[in-house]
Protein backbone atom coordinates (compact mmCIF):
# COMPACT_ATOMS: atom_id res chain seq x y z
CA UNK A 1 0.00 0.00 0.00
CA UNK A 2 1.18 3.55 -0.71
CA UNK A 3 0.60 6.32 1.56
CA UNK A 4 0.32 9.75 -0.01
CA UNK A 5 2.26 11.55 2.99
CA UNK A 6 2.90 15.36 2.85
CA UNK A 7 6.20 17.29 4.20
CA UNK A 8 7.37 20.99 3.32
CA UNK A 9 8.93 20.11 0.39
CA UNK A 10 6.61 17.38 -1.13
CA UNK A 11 3.20 15.91 -1.65
CA UNK A 12 3.04 11.81 -2.18
CA UNK A 13 -0.84 12.54 -3.81
CA UNK A 14 1.20 14.04 -6.85
CA UNK A 15 3.03 9.97 -7.15
CA UNK A 16 -0.18 8.28 -5.96
CA UNK A 17 -0.63 6.76 -9.95
CA UNK A 18 2.35 6.09 -10.61
CA UNK A 19 3.32 4.24 -7.48
CA UNK A 20 -0.08 2.03 -8.73
CA UNK A 21 1.80 1.35 -11.83
CA UNK A 22 5.09 0.54 -9.86
CA UNK A 23 3.09 -2.27 -8.29
CA UNK A 24 1.47 -0.84 -5.00
CA UNK A 25 -1.60 -2.95 -4.58
CA UNK A 26 -3.62 0.73 -3.57
CA UNK A 27 -3.02 4.25 -2.34
CA UNK A 28 -4.06 5.90 0.48
CA UNK A 29 -4.43 9.58 -0.67
CA UNK A 30 -6.06 12.99 1.02
CA UNK A 31 -6.61 14.85 -1.61
CA UNK A 32 -8.79 14.39 -5.16
CA UNK A 33 -7.37 13.01 -8.30
CA UNK A 34 -8.73 13.33 -11.78
CA UNK A 35 -8.44 9.15 -11.96
CA UNK A 36 -11.52 6.49 -11.17
CA UNK A 37 -9.12 3.74 -10.66
CA UNK A 38 -10.95 1.67 -7.58
CA UNK A 39 -7.17 1.36 -6.56
CA UNK A 40 -7.46 4.74 -5.05
CA UNK A 41 -8.40 5.29 -1.50
CA UNK A 42 -9.21 8.54 -0.23
CA UNK A 43 -9.62 9.56 3.11
CA UNK A 44 -9.57 12.55 5.08
CA UNK A 45 -5.40 12.69 6.31
CA UNK A 46 -3.42 9.90 5.08
CA UNK A 47 -0.78 9.91 7.48
CA UNK A 48 -3.33 9.71 10.50
CA UNK A 49 -4.99 6.89 8.36
CA UNK A 50 -1.40 5.08 8.22
CA UNK A 51 -1.00 5.74 12.10
CA UNK A 52 -5.11 4.28 12.62
CA UNK A 53 -3.83 0.76 10.70
CA UNK A 54 -0.79 0.65 13.14
CA UNK A 55 -2.87 0.43 15.82
CA UNK A 56 -5.36 -2.05 13.96
CA UNK A 57 -2.15 -3.99 13.44
CA UNK A 58 -0.65 -3.82 16.46
CA UNK A 59 -4.35 -4.69 18.50
CA UNK A 60 -3.81 -7.93 17.07
CA UNK A 61 -0.81 -8.93 18.89
CA UNK A 62 -0.71 -9.98 22.68
CA UNK A 63 2.92 -10.43 22.84
CA UNK A 64 5.44 -7.94 25.03
CA UNK A 65 5.64 -4.40 22.97
CA UNK A 66 9.22 -2.60 24.91
CA UNK A 67 9.33 1.15 24.07
CA UNK A 68 11.87 3.05 24.62
CA UNK A 69 13.12 6.34 24.18
CA UNK A 70 15.60 9.47 26.19
CA UNK A 71 17.54 12.13 25.61
CA UNK A 72 20.39 9.68 24.96
CA UNK A 73 21.48 6.38 24.27
CA UNK A 74 18.19 5.16 23.00
CA UNK A 75 19.24 3.65 19.48
CA UNK A 76 21.96 1.90 20.86
CA UNK A 77 20.24 0.71 23.93
CA UNK A 78 17.50 -0.39 21.43
CA UNK A 79 20.15 -2.09 19.37
CA UNK A 80 21.39 -4.68 22.58
CA UNK A 81 17.92 -5.33 23.74
CA UNK A 82 16.92 -6.40 20.15
CA UNK A 83 20.41 -8.31 19.81
CA UNK A 84 19.88 -9.93 23.13
CA UNK A 85 15.63 -10.54 22.80
CA UNK A 86 16.48 -12.17 19.11
CA UNK A 87 19.03 -14.99 20.75
CA UNK A 88 16.22 -16.60 22.40
CA UNK A 89 12.96 -14.98 20.99
CA UNK A 90 11.25 -14.03 17.54
CA UNK A 91 11.71 -10.14 17.83
CA UNK A 92 11.10 -7.26 15.37
CA UNK A 93 12.33 -4.33 16.16
CA UNK A 94 12.65 -0.20 15.16
CA UNK A 95 14.89 -0.41 11.91
CA UNK A 96 17.86 2.31 11.81
CA UNK A 97 16.46 5.51 13.57
CA UNK A 98 13.13 4.78 11.96
CA UNK A 99 11.45 6.52 15.19
CA UNK A 100 9.13 9.26 14.27
CA UNK A 101 5.75 10.01 13.37
CA UNK A 102 5.94 7.82 10.56
CA UNK A 103 8.55 5.67 11.22
CA UNK A 104 6.95 4.26 14.35
CA UNK A 105 3.26 3.36 12.66
CA UNK A 106 5.93 1.96 9.51
CA UNK A 107 7.66 -0.33 12.12
CA UNK A 108 4.57 -1.65 13.99
CA UNK A 109 3.47 -2.85 10.46
CA UNK A 110 6.31 -4.84 10.03
CA UNK A 111 5.32 -6.72 12.76
CA UNK A 112 4.66 -10.42 11.59
CA UNK A 113 2.30 -12.61 12.80
CA UNK A 114 5.16 -14.73 14.26
CA UNK A 115 6.60 -11.68 16.50
CA UNK A 116 6.80 -13.01 20.26
CA UNK A 117 9.32 -9.93 21.23
CA UNK A 118 8.88 -6.49 19.48
CA UNK A 119 11.04 -3.27 20.62
CA UNK A 120 9.75 -0.26 19.67
CA UNK A 121 12.39 3.46 19.49
CA UNK A 122 10.48 6.57 19.98
CA UNK A 123 12.08 9.89 19.08
CA UNK A 124 10.75 13.19 19.88
CA UNK A 125 11.95 16.53 20.57
CA UNK A 126 8.17 18.13 21.24
CA UNK A 127 5.73 17.65 24.12
CA UNK A 128 3.14 15.58 23.43
CA UNK A 129 5.14 13.74 20.39
CA UNK A 130 6.00 10.38 22.45
CA UNK A 131 2.07 10.50 24.42
CA UNK A 132 0.64 10.19 20.42
CA UNK A 133 3.20 7.36 19.71
CA UNK A 134 1.81 5.76 22.98
CA UNK A 135 -1.54 5.93 21.58
CA UNK A 136 -1.26 3.36 18.89
CA UNK A 137 1.88 1.62 19.58
CA UNK A 138 0.13 0.71 23.44
CA UNK A 139 3.60 -0.60 25.13
CA UNK A 140 3.24 -3.15 27.82
CA UNK A 141 6.70 -2.38 28.90
CA UNK A 142 9.18 0.77 28.72
CA UNK A 143 12.15 2.30 29.21
CA UNK A 144 13.55 5.65 29.59
CA UNK A 145 17.41 5.85 29.15
CA UNK A 146 17.41 9.20 30.47
CA UNK A 147 17.03 12.74 30.30
CA UNK A 148 19.74 15.16 28.73
CA UNK A 149 20.17 18.56 27.08
CA UNK A 150 18.40 17.74 23.87
CA UNK A 151 16.01 19.28 21.45
CA UNK A 152 15.98 22.17 24.75
CA UNK A 153 14.33 24.29 21.76
CA UNK A 154 11.22 22.25 21.50
CA UNK A 155 10.71 20.85 25.15
CA UNK A 156 11.69 24.21 26.52
CA UNK A 157 14.15 23.22 29.16
CA UNK A 158 15.18 20.27 31.19
CA UNK A 159 11.85 20.33 33.00
CA UNK A 160 10.04 20.41 29.84
CA UNK A 161 12.12 17.29 28.26
CA UNK A 162 11.32 15.27 31.53
CA UNK A 163 7.73 16.00 31.33
CA UNK A 164 7.86 15.00 27.54
CA UNK A 165 9.93 11.48 28.18
CA UNK A 166 7.97 11.09 31.15
CA UNK A 167 5.06 10.70 28.76
CA UNK A 168 5.77 7.11 28.45
CA UNK A 169 5.69 6.60 32.01
CA UNK A 170 2.28 8.33 32.09
CA UNK A 171 1.20 5.60 29.71
CA UNK A 172 2.49 2.48 31.67
CA UNK A 173 0.58 4.17 34.67
CA UNK A 174 -2.22 4.21 33.55
CA UNK A 175 -2.27 0.69 31.48
CA UNK A 176 -0.41 -1.13 34.62
CA UNK A 177 2.65 -1.53 32.42
CA UNK A 178 6.18 -2.53 33.29
CA UNK A 179 8.88 0.02 33.76
CA UNK A 180 12.76 -1.02 33.38
CA UNK A 181 14.19 2.22 35.68
CA UNK A 182 18.30 2.91 35.86
CA UNK A 183 18.62 3.42 39.85
CA UNK A 184 21.21 5.61 39.59
CA UNK A 185 19.34 8.38 38.05
CA UNK A 186 17.50 9.90 40.82
CA UNK A 187 15.14 11.57 38.84
CA UNK A 188 13.98 8.87 37.12
CA UNK A 189 12.78 7.45 40.64
CA UNK A 190 10.58 10.64 40.81
CA UNK A 191 9.19 9.94 37.19
CA UNK A 192 8.36 6.34 37.43
CA UNK A 193 6.52 7.41 41.00
CA UNK A 194 3.16 5.29 40.76
CA UNK A 195 4.02 3.04 38.49
CA UNK A 196 3.08 -0.86 39.74
CA UNK A 197 5.46 -2.90 38.21
CA UNK A 198 8.96 -1.42 37.83
CA UNK A 199 12.36 -3.41 37.66
CA UNK A 200 15.08 -1.73 38.76
CA UNK A 201 19.02 -1.90 37.40
CA UNK A 202 22.45 0.13 38.19
CA UNK A 203 25.47 0.13 39.34
CA UNK A 204 24.50 -0.50 42.91
CA UNK A 205 20.68 -0.96 43.32
CA UNK A 206 18.66 -3.13 41.00
CA UNK A 207 17.85 -6.66 39.75
CA UNK A 208 20.91 -6.42 37.81
CA UNK A 209 23.91 -4.52 39.24
CA UNK A 210 27.31 -3.64 37.24
CA UNK A 211 30.12 -1.38 37.57
CA UNK A 212 32.88 -0.70 34.60
CA UNK A 213 36.04 -2.88 34.54
CA UNK A 214 37.84 -1.48 31.87
CA UNK A 215 37.64 0.92 29.24
CA UNK A 216 40.89 1.11 26.94
CA UNK A 217 39.47 1.00 24.07
CA UNK A 218 36.66 -0.99 24.24
CA UNK A 219 33.94 -1.27 27.37
CA UNK A 220 34.63 -4.57 29.53
CA UNK A 221 31.43 -4.35 32.32
CA UNK A 222 31.49 -6.50 36.02
CA UNK A 223 28.59 -8.22 36.60
CA UNK A 224 27.77 -7.97 40.20
CA UNK A 225 24.27 -9.00 40.46
CA UNK A 226 21.65 -10.52 38.69
CA UNK A 227 22.98 -12.34 35.62
CA UNK A 228 25.44 -14.87 36.81
CA UNK A 229 27.98 -14.19 34.47
CA UNK A 230 30.82 -12.00 36.09
CA UNK A 231 31.77 -9.57 33.22
CA UNK A 232 30.39 -8.73 29.73
CA UNK A 233 33.50 -7.46 27.04
CA UNK A 234 31.80 -5.64 24.58
CA UNK A 235 32.34 -3.69 21.31
CA UNK A 236 31.25 -0.14 22.22
CA UNK A 237 33.12 2.65 23.04
CA UNK A 238 32.62 5.11 26.27
CA UNK A 239 31.48 4.65 30.02
CA UNK A 240 28.13 6.23 28.92
CA UNK A 241 27.44 3.11 27.68
CA UNK A 242 27.33 1.01 30.93
CA UNK A 243 23.54 1.99 31.24
CA UNK A 244 22.80 0.52 27.92
CA UNK A 245 24.52 -2.66 28.66
CA UNK A 246 22.12 -2.67 31.68
CA UNK A 247 19.33 -2.18 30.37
CA UNK A 248 19.82 -4.94 27.77
CA UNK A 249 20.53 -7.69 30.76
CA UNK A 250 17.83 -6.72 33.30
CA UNK A 251 15.38 -6.92 29.88
CA UNK A 252 16.98 -10.26 29.35
CA UNK A 253 16.85 -11.53 32.35
CA UNK A 254 13.17 -10.60 32.90
CA UNK A 255 12.19 -11.99 30.04
CA UNK A 256 14.38 -15.32 31.05
CA UNK A 257 16.92 -15.12 28.02
CA UNK A 258 19.66 -17.68 29.15
CA UNK A 259 22.66 -15.65 30.80
CA UNK A 260 24.82 -17.15 27.95
CA UNK A 261 22.98 -15.77 25.22
CA UNK A 262 22.88 -12.63 27.17
CA UNK A 263 26.54 -12.47 27.45
CA UNK A 264 27.00 -13.52 23.68
CA UNK A 265 24.86 -11.58 22.36
CA UNK A 266 25.88 -8.17 24.02
CA UNK A 267 29.76 -9.86 23.62
CA UNK A 268 28.92 -10.15 19.09
CA UNK A 269 26.73 -6.75 18.57
CA UNK A 270 29.25 -4.42 16.45
CA UNK A 271 28.21 -0.42 16.65
CA UNK A 272 27.27 1.10 13.10
CA UNK A 273 26.00 4.38 11.93
CA UNK A 274 28.88 6.40 13.53
CA UNK A 275 27.17 5.35 17.03
CA UNK A 276 30.60 4.54 19.17
CA UNK A 277 32.49 3.40 16.47
CA UNK A 278 36.27 2.89 17.14
CA UNK A 279 37.85 2.67 13.51
CA UNK A 280 41.89 1.84 13.03
CA UNK A 281 43.96 2.98 10.28
CA UNK A 282 47.32 2.08 10.78
CA UNK A 283 48.70 3.04 14.11
CA UNK A 284 45.85 5.88 14.12
CA UNK A 285 42.63 4.96 16.50
CA UNK A 286 39.23 7.27 15.94
CA UNK A 287 36.45 7.31 17.99
CA UNK A 288 33.43 7.91 15.36
CA UNK A 289 30.22 9.25 17.31
CA UNK A 290 28.97 11.54 14.47
CA UNK A 291 25.37 10.17 14.71
CA UNK A 292 24.03 12.95 16.80
CA UNK A 293 25.39 15.42 19.81
CA UNK A 294 23.97 17.59 22.54
CA UNK A 295 25.18 19.49 25.72
CA UNK A 296 24.37 15.72 27.94
CA UNK A 297 26.26 13.74 25.17
CA UNK A 298 28.78 16.04 24.28
CA UNK A 299 30.26 16.31 27.77
CA UNK A 300 30.15 12.36 28.48
CA UNK A 301 32.15 12.01 25.15
CA UNK A 302 34.66 14.08 25.99
CA UNK A 303 35.23 13.28 29.08
CA UNK A 304 35.48 9.77 28.48
CA UNK A 305 38.15 10.65 25.58
CA UNK A 306 40.19 12.69 27.96
CA UNK A 307 40.49 9.62 30.20
CA UNK A 308 41.59 7.56 27.98
CA UNK A 309 45.35 6.40 28.24
CA UNK A 310 47.04 7.73 25.34
CA UNK A 311 49.37 10.63 24.60
CA UNK A 312 48.14 12.00 21.27
CA UNK A 313 44.22 13.22 21.46
CA UNK A 314 42.60 14.91 19.17
CA UNK A 315 39.31 16.61 19.54
CA UNK A 316 36.61 17.50 16.38
CA UNK A 317 33.70 18.53 17.14
CA UNK A 318 30.92 19.71 15.25
CA UNK A 319 27.98 22.20 16.32
CA UNK A 320 24.82 21.23 18.64
CA UNK A 321 21.72 22.09 17.18
CA UNK A 322 18.07 22.79 18.24
CA UNK A 323 18.94 24.29 21.49
CA UNK A 324 17.25 27.54 21.11
CA UNK A 325 18.15 30.73 23.33
CA UNK A 326 20.40 27.96 25.39
CA UNK A 327 22.39 27.22 22.37
CA UNK A 328 25.67 29.91 23.12
CA UNK A 329 25.64 29.43 26.49
CA UNK A 330 25.47 25.27 25.86
CA UNK A 331 28.24 25.68 23.33
CA UNK A 332 30.35 28.48 25.65
CA UNK A 333 30.13 25.27 28.38
CA UNK A 334 31.55 22.92 26.01
CA UNK A 335 34.58 25.01 25.11
CA UNK A 336 35.15 25.20 28.71
CA UNK A 337 34.95 21.93 29.57
CA UNK A 338 37.47 21.25 26.56
CA UNK A 339 40.27 23.10 28.28
CA UNK A 340 40.23 21.63 31.56
CA UNK A 341 41.92 18.96 29.51
CA UNK A 342 45.54 18.86 27.57
CA UNK A 343 45.02 17.90 23.81
CA UNK A 344 47.21 17.52 20.99
CA UNK A 345 44.68 19.61 18.90
CA UNK A 346 41.12 20.74 19.40
CA UNK A 347 39.42 21.10 15.65
CA UNK A 348 35.63 23.04 15.77
CA UNK A 349 33.18 23.03 13.37
CA UNK A 350 30.12 24.77 12.33
CA UNK A 351 27.08 25.85 14.18
CA UNK A 352 27.69 28.16 17.19
CA UNK A 353 31.19 27.36 17.76
CA UNK A 354 31.82 30.15 15.24
CA UNK A 355 30.13 33.03 17.03
CA UNK A 356 32.29 32.10 20.40
CA UNK A 357 35.89 33.30 21.17
CA UNK A 358 37.86 30.16 22.13
CA UNK A 359 41.35 30.25 20.48
CA UNK A 360 41.12 27.16 18.73
CA UNK A 361 41.22 26.20 15.08
CA UNK A 362 37.71 26.34 13.49
CA UNK A 363 36.16 25.54 10.11
CA UNK A 364 32.76 26.40 8.88
CA UNK A 365 31.98 22.84 8.16
CA UNK A 366 32.84 19.46 7.54
CA UNK A 367 34.43 19.72 4.35
CA UNK A 368 37.06 22.29 5.65
CA UNK A 369 37.82 20.07 8.45
CA UNK A 370 38.23 16.89 6.00
CA UNK A 371 40.80 18.92 4.00
CA UNK A 372 42.45 19.78 7.16
CA UNK A 373 42.23 16.02 8.34
CA UNK A 374 43.75 13.89 5.34
CA UNK A 375 46.47 16.34 5.26
CA UNK A 376 47.73 15.29 8.34
CA UNK A 377 50.43 12.94 9.37
CA UNK A 378 48.96 11.45 12.20
CA UNK A 379 50.39 8.34 13.73
CA UNK A 380 49.98 6.88 17.21
CA UNK A 381 47.00 9.53 17.87
CA UNK A 382 43.31 9.32 18.93
CA UNK A 383 40.77 11.47 17.25
CA UNK A 384 37.06 11.67 18.38
CA UNK A 385 34.60 12.73 16.14
CA UNK A 386 31.01 13.98 17.54
CA UNK A 387 28.31 16.52 16.40
CA UNK A 388 25.00 17.09 15.52
CA UNK A 389 23.68 15.27 12.57
CA UNK A 390 23.32 18.37 10.36
CA UNK A 391 26.96 18.37 10.59
CA UNK A 392 27.97 15.40 9.15
CA UNK A 393 30.83 15.18 10.81
CA UNK A 394 31.38 11.49 9.80
CA UNK A 395 32.74 12.97 6.20
CA UNK A 396 35.75 13.87 7.95
CA UNK A 397 36.90 10.47 7.33
CA UNK A 398 34.56 9.00 4.68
Amino acid sequence: MFFALKGPNFNGNEFAVQALSDGAAYAVVDDVLLTTDRRIIKVADALETLQELAKYHREQFSIPFIAITGSNGKTTSKELIYAVLSSHYITYTTQGNLNNHIGVPLTLLSVKKDAQMAVIEMGANHQKEIESYCRYTQPTHGVITNCGKAHLEGFGGVEGIRKGKGELYDFLRAHNGTAFVYTDYDYLHTMSAGITNIIPYGTTDGLVQGNILSNEPFLEVAITKGLGINHVKTQLVGDYNLPNILCAIVIGKYFSVPAEKIKTAIENYTPSNSRSQLIQRGSTAIILDAYNANPTSMKAAIENFAGLHTDKKVLMLGGMMELGEASLDEHSAIIELIKKYAWTEVILVGGDFGKIQHGFTFFLNSSDARNWFIHQKSEHTHFLIKGSRSMQMEKIIG
